[in-house]
C-alpha cells in the first residue's frame, strides 16, 4: 500500500507529531509512506495530479527522530503522480497557515477532491473538510453535546450573551485552532470585555461560549475512528490535557501536559450521539475534545496526541489505524463504485 501524508510543510514537521508516528508505523508494516507539503501539489495540463514527495529510505526504523530526519534529507525529493497512491491522508493544520499561507487550507481540500476523483482514497473526506474550515462546522453537531454558544461580530449581542451566562464566558475567533486567541472573561475580574471583542473581531467573527467549571481540570482528547472510540487491548485512545498554570488553554501546543484519563459512560454516550454526523461526513479519524459531558471541539484535520495516548495506556494505536486503511483499500479494489465519503468511514 502506498500512503501519502499531506502536511503544512515537510521541513517544519517534528518527530513527535502523530503524522510521523503513523508514517513510521506504515513503513514497519511493509507499506510506502510519503510526505508532501500543501505547496508541493500540482495540477498538470493533462489533468493528472503530481506532487514533490519524500520518504525515509532505510529498511526499518525504531526511532521517530531518525525516521523524520531521513524524510527531511535535502536530496531525496521525487516527483510522483498522485494516481499511484492507494491512500492520501490530509494532515495539514489550517491554523498553522492562517497568517503565513492563507491560501493553503483551501488548496489542500481542493486538491484532495481532485485526488479522490482519481479513485484514490482520501481521508478525511475533502469535501466535508471544506465545510469544516471554520468553527461554525461544530454547530452542526447535536445541541445536547455542545456548550451554549453565540457566533457574532455585534459587541452588544456578545455583551448581553455574556451577561446571560452570569458574566463568565470563553471568547475565541471563529477561524483557527491550537488554543490561539482564546480568552476567559469574568466581569468580576476583567471589565475589558469590549477590548477583547474588538481584538478578536478584527480578523472575523467572535465565538462566545459557555464556560464549563470542569474545564479547570483540563479536557480529554479522545480519538474516534469510523465514528467509534479507538480502542485496543481494553484501552481507549484517550488522555487528559491539563493546562500550564492558570492558562485556560489545555492544548499541547499551548504548553499543556498529558495525564491519564478516566473514560466515563458520559463520554461514550457523547460519542454515540455524534457518530452519525462523523460517519455521514466521511470523518475517518478525528480527535474529540471533551469537558465533562460536553464536546468543546472536533479536530477533523490533524488530530494529534497518539504518542500521549500510548504513553498513558501503554498501547500503540497507530498500527490499528494503518491496518484499517489497508482494509478500506481492499474494499475499494473489489467495490470501486463506493464513493470516497462512504468508504472513508465504512
Amino acid at each position: 500500500m502506498k500512503i501519502g501524508f499531506v502536511v503544512n510543510d515537510v521541513a517544519t514537521e517534528k518527530p513527535v507529531y502523530t503524522t510521523n508516528r503513523l508514517a513510521m508505523t506504515a513503513k514497519q508494516l511493509g507499506h510506502e509512506a510519503w510526505f508532501m507539503g500543501v505547496g508541493d501539489l500540482s495540477y498538470q495540463p493533462d489533468g493528472s495530479i503530481s506532487t514533490k514527495a519524500r520518504r525515509a529510505s532505510g529498511k526499518s526504523y525504531r526511532s521517530l527522530e531518525r525516521h523524520l530526519a531521513d524524510v527531511q534529507k535535502p536530496d531525496i525529493e521525487e516527483l510522483i503522480g498522485l494516481a499511484e497512491f492507494d491512500v492520501v491522508m490530509l494532515r495539514n493544520d489550517p491554523a498553522d497557515d492562517a497568517e503565513s499561507a492563507p491560501w493553503a487550507p483551501n488548496a489542500a481540500v481542493a486538491f484532495g477532491q481532485l485526488v479522490a476523483a482519481l479513485g484514490v482514497l482520501v481521508v478525511n473526506d475533502p469535501t466535508c473538510l471544506a465545510n469544516a474550515l471554520s468553527k461554525a462546522y461544530f454547530q452542526h453537531f447535536p445541541q445536547i453535546v455542545r456548550p451554549r454558544t453565540l457566533i457574532s461580530r455585534d459587541a452588544d449581542l456578545i455583551d448581553e450573551f455574556v451577561s446571560d451566562l452570569g458574566g463568565r464566558a470563553v471568547l475565541k475567533p471563529l477561524q483557527g485552532s491550537g488554543g490561539s486567541g482564546v480568552f476567559l472573561v469574568d466581569r468580576k475580574e476583567s471589565p475589558n470585555l469590549n477590548q477583547i471583542i474588538e481584538a478578536i473581531s478584527r480578523d472575523g467573527y467572535v465565538v462566545a461560549q459557555e464556560y464549563l467549571p470542569e474545564a479547570k481540570n483540563g479536557d480529554v482528547r479522545f480519538f474516534v475512528m469510523n465514528g467509534r472510540p479507538l480502542e485496543s487491548k481494553g484501552a481507549y485512545a484517550a488522555f487528559r490535557r491539563v493546562s500550564a498554570g492558570t492558562d485556560l488553554r489545555s492544548n499541547m501546543s499551548a504548553g499543556g501536559s498529558a495525564k491519564s484519563a478516566k473514560v466515563t459512560d458520559e463520554m461514550l454516550e457523547l460519542i454515540d450521539i455524534v457518530r452519525p454526523k462523523l460517519v455521514a461526513d466521511g470523518m475517518f479519524l478525528v480527535g474529540l475534545d471533551i469537558v465533562g459531558d460536553k464536546l468543546m471541539e472536533v479536530n477533523v484535520f490533524s488530530p494529534g496526541g497518539l504518542g500521549s495516548a500510548k504513553g498513558m495506556t501503554d498501547v500503540d494505536f497507530a498500527p490499528i489505524i494503518i491496518e484499517e486503511l489497508e482494509r478500506k483499500v481492499n474494499i475499494r479494489r473489489h467495490h470501486p463504485e463506493i464513493d470516497n465519503r462512504t468508504l472513508a468511514t465504512t
